[in-house]
Order: C-alpha cells, then structure tokens, then sequence
C-alpha cells in the first residue's frame, strides 16, 4: 500500500485562515473529499503562583462557542507565533491578555495537534510560575484586534476540582492543567489534599 496523498486542492476562502477542499488519494487508491483548514503556529501558557496557590486563566468571546450557545470558556493564556519564537510569543501574550509580566523560565509540556482531522495548526504549551508582582497591567487584549479579554485567577483546589469533574472543556488548557497536576503534585500535597 502506498501512503495517502494529496491529490488536489482548491482554495475555498482565503482570509484570516485559508481554507481548502483537498482530493486525497487513500492507501487503497480510493479519492475522498477532505477540507483543509490552514492555521498558524501557536502557544499556550498557564501560568501560577505556588506561593499564592492560584493560576492564572483568561475568558473570551470565542464564535464557535457563541454559535452552539455556551458560556465563555476558561482558557490557558495563548496566540500565534507571528513570526516570533514560542517562549517570547507566550510572554508577551501573558503581558497583552492577562498584563503578566513572565520572568521565570517556561517548562514545556507538549506541542499539540488541536484539530488533527481538518486544521495544521500546533500549539506549543507551556507552564510557568509568577508571583503577584508580576501582574503589572490589567490585560484584556489588544484594543485593535477587538479581543476583549478578561484574566481569571482560580485557586489551585478549584482547578484541580475542574479538573475531575471534567469542567474544562478548552483543551489545551485541559493538557496544561493536567500537566501541573502531575508536575506539581506538592502544590495539593501541602494542604493534606491527595487525588
């Protein structure tokens, strides 16, 4: 058998992300009909404080989530590479939607496929520390890219409740949390807490 390939493609929308209707060519030679939704390369970065025992999370209108009628989703701190390398796109991300400024060094957790079956975006996802002098703004996003944003400090005991009961539904921020949870274990540990 022969690996699959893409056989045709023809430019569908052409925006803020492109979007494709690809023939491909099955290791059985069948041709199906896929899409193929380009994306840029992103980071994500959950940030939190064990002196404080509390992480920082942001809110935001998302239009998938405003179409299917849902509440805002809580979400690691994130954005496109534009260019920049993933550590620096997260800093200063942190500093534009939740105004922290990141000192510490960045614990990468995974680079991500967050929709394997129709986009190529990667997400590279990170955790980090900071401390209460690090918020130095108020966040919110850029004004001129309407984002809107709004930063959100949970404590560890309710994200790790999150956490189980399956309340995360954003699922890059679903990795990271899991990811302090198992990196961190001593953040729960501390307050006689186990899971």
């Amino acid at each position: 058998m022969t690996a699959p390939r893409i056989v045709e493609q023809v430019p569908v929308y052409d925006g803020w992300y492109r979007l494709h209707r690809l023939a491909l060519e099955m290791p059985d030679g069948a041709v199906a009909e896929r899409h193929l939704l380009e994306c840029r390369p992103a980071a994500a970065v959950l940030p939190y404080d064990p002196v404080r025992r509390v992480a920082m999370f942001v809110t935001q209108p998302r239009a998938a989530v405003i179409a299917c009628g849902e509440a805002p989703l809580l979400e690691a701190i994130a954005g496109n590479l534009d260019g920049q390398e993933p550590e620096a796109c997260a800093r200063q991300e942190a500093l534009e939607e939740a105004g922290l400024q990141l000192h510490g060094s960045m614990q990468p957790v995974a680079c991500i496929w967050p929709m394997p079956p129709i986009a190529t975006e990667r997400v590279h996802l990170y955790l980090t520390e900071y401390s209460a002098a690090d918020r130095i703004g108020g966040g919110g996003g850029l004004p001129s890219e309407h984002e809107h944003v709004e930063p959100h400090e949970i404590r560890l005991d309710e994200l790790r409740a999150m956490v189980l009961a399956g309340r995360l539904t954003d699922a890059k921020t679903l990795i990271l949390a899991q990811a302090l949870l198992l990196a961190r274990p001593d953040l729960w540990a501390a307050a006689g807490d186990r899971w």
